[in-house]
Parts: structure tokens; sequence; C-alpha cells
């Protein structure tokens, strides 16, 4: 289990008692750091490109910047975020495979080169907007093992891929692959069959003389979540090592990619919330604990329960029973935990404060912008801004 799900550093844990308005996350930069140089440790010649989606704070990028990282957008908005936090454009991937031509052009005329795809009308779009690039073809996992499969909206089958790589080529384009195994991975062995299918496709490639410039490895690597504990990152790198080996042995893409966003940034972060209330309700609907913070407020990703956060609260030690975890808003989806209800303290009452974990990604990304009259999720950091070998540099 991440130190940082289980008890927050001094600077996170004073801001926390600091009693600001609620509902905050607070994101430890130096755990950031610490994340980061872990699954660079972990992944030997892959170049990490953090997914700006799970969390854009400036001074998140600046950190991840001065650490070295690279970036993964999906968004002119999330190139700019990255330019202005120091990036080179260079060091800067685009990830979505659905994008506006003039953003292509413009990304491309600023020096981004590696631009993803599925389709053939995305790559006539590449070959006429940014001409030389990199073209990676991502290619669909079922994402068995995960948390957020993403397995509908995204990719193409292997067999296409070779199709869609050979009219790249023939479009004067570089060759790339990309993959993702689904968000919230808990599985190491998940890259195994998507690197099977790479193998094909650099297989079917080389009888054309085609090579790949670039293999993304995707994200996927996990968070500190109840019943969804994530392998440490040198679990992950064995396996996804190993496998690399099985599939690929001396045919590995001379540049090797990976797209983390979840694992640098959730356990670095707490959302702190207030209770509103505690019912009980009629018809067998038991206790329910209303916060001012839910799914229109940072909580998305707790729709269907696919995460589940771990929550804190000052009473925890006394009796306890299960009940019904909700949001503040007028909508019924705006419930948090109630297939799986959350062991909370008999005590707990309006007013007091509840903290839950491993909240620094795909929080203040989907906080709407006003839903009821919300405000969107506040965010503060703690920390070092930058790195201490940049700094001791």
């Amino acid at each position: 289990m991440s130190p940082m799900s289980l008890q927050p550093g001094p600077e996170t844990a004073a801001l926390l008692a600091a009693g600001l308005p609620t509902p905050f996350v607070v994101v430890d930069l130096d755990v950031v750091g610490d994340r980061y140089r872990s699954l660079a440790a972990a992944l030997p010649g892959v170049a990490v490109h953090y997914a700006v989606k799970a969390n854009p704070d400036p001074a998140v990028l600046v950190r991840l910047v001065s650490e070295g990282s690279s970036f993964d957008v999906a968004s002119w908005g999330e190139i700019e975020q990255c330019l202005d936090a120091g990036a080179a454009p260079s060091s800067i991937s685009f990830g979505n495979t659905v994008k506006r031509r003039d953003v292509v052009a413009r990304a491309h005329e600023v020096g981004i080169r590696q631009f993803a795809f599925d389709s053939r009308a995305e790559l006539e779009k590449l070959a006429a907007a940014a001409p030389g690039s990199v073209a990676v073809c991502r290619i669909r996992c079922d994402g068995a093992g995960a948390a957020w499969p993403l397995s509908n909206k995204f990719g193409c089958a292997a067999d296409e891929a070779v199709d869609l790589l050979r009219a790249a080529a023939a479009a004067g384009l570089e060759l790339g692959l990309s993959f993702h195994v689904g968000s919230q991975q808990c599985d190491p062995g998940a890259w195994g069959p998507a690197l099977a299918d790479v193998a094909m496709v650099v297989e079917k490639l080389e009888t054309d003389g085609l090579d790949l410039s670039v293999l993304n490895l995707g994200g996927g690597f996990g968070a500190s979540y109840v019943d969804s504990e994530a392998p440490d990152a040198s679990t992950y790198g064995r396996s996804i090592r190993r496998e690399l080996e099985r599939w690929l042995g001396g045919a590995v893409p001379p540049a090797l990619v990976a797209e983390p966003g979840r694992y640098l940034v959730a356990d670095a972060g707490v959302i702190q919330s207030e209770v509103l209330l505690v019912s009980r309700r009629g018809g067998g609907a038991g206790r329910w604990v209303y916060l001012d913070v839910g799914v229109f407020t940072g909580l998305f990703e707790a729709v269907g329960e696919a995460i589940r956060h771990r929550v804190r609260t000052p009473r925890d030690g006394g009796p306890s029973e299960p009940a019904v975890l909700a949001g503040p808003t007028c909508d019924s989806v705006d419930v948090l935990a109630e297939a799986h209800r959350v062991d909370l303290p008999l005590a707990l009452a309006e007013g007091d404060r509840v903290e839950l974990l491993g909240a620094g990604a795909y929080t203040t990304t989907y906080s709407t912008v006003g839903f009821n009259g919300f405000a969107p999720l506040a965010s503060h950091t703690v920390g070092s801004p930058t790195s201490p070998s940049s700094s001791a540099a």
C-alpha cells in the first residue's frame, strides 16, 4: 500500500488542519516526483510521458518538467499548459485519436512530432496537416483486469493496424504503434497479450521492409483504492520487460514510451470534505452520509463504484456501521458508494471533516464548472516545485 494513502506528509497534514473552505484537494509534489523516479527506474530506456488529463495543475506540470518527464496530451489546451510549464515541444506526444485538423497543424508547427490515430480518416488528416511526423496507430485492447477498460471508443484491430501503417508509410510518415491496457490496471501481466498483437504487426510490416520508430506501451499503472491495490512500479516494470523480450526480442523499436497518469498523481492527493447530513432512510435504505463533494465536483470515477476511495474521519476507532456515501447535488447519480457501503463511525455528524485518499488523479479534471451552482473542486499543492536533482544543479 502506498505510504501516502495511509498517512499524508506533514505539509499536507498542516493544510488539512488549516480549516480551508471545503471541498478541496491537496497534492504533494514531492510524492509526484518520487512516483516519477520510481517508474522511470522500473522502465529503463522507456520515455515517461505523463498523461496530462490525470491532473493538469500547473505546479504538477512544472515539477514533472524538472524531473525530466515528457507529456501525453489530448488537446491544444493541454499543449499550452505543458509549454507554459517549460516542456519542450519535442517532449510532447498528441495521444488523442480524434483531433481538430487545425489543432494538428498548430501542434506540428510548434514542433510536436508524435500523433496518435486509429482510422484511415484520421491518418489522412495527419498526412495533410503534420507531414513527416510519426503516425502512431493505436490497437485495441480488451482491458481485462482494469477498473476502466477503455476498450470501446479507442483503437483498431491488429490486422487493420497493418494496413493503416502501410498507408502511413506510403504517405511519407514515420511509423509508430500504441495500445492501452486500461486505466487502474492491477494485472501486471496485461501487457503480454497486447505485445503479442504488436509482434504480429511488426512481423507483417517487416515483410514490406517497414519498421516502427516508436512503440507506446500506454498507461494503466494504478494507485491505492479500496479492493483495488495496484502493484508497485518494480512489479510492473519486471513484467513489461519480460513480455517485451518474449514477444519482440531484438525487434524492439528504437523509441519506447509509457503514458502514466494515475500512478504519478493519485496517491499524492487527498480530498477534504465536510459532512452535510447524516440520515436514516426508511424502506430498508438505511444510513446515508452526504458530503459536500460528489460525482459532479470531482468524483466522477465513483460512478458504478469503479473507483472506491479510502475514507478517513476524525471519529475513526469508535463503533461503526456501513453507510451509503453520497454527494450534495439534487441528481440521483450523485452517489459514491451504495452497492459497497462504507463502514463509517456512528458518531460521525454534520460539520465533521472527512478525507478521501488517493484523490490526486481525475478529480479536478472531472469536476463540473458549476452544476447545481456548486463550484469546481479547489486545488492546492505542497512540496517543492522542482526536483531535488534540478535544485542541486
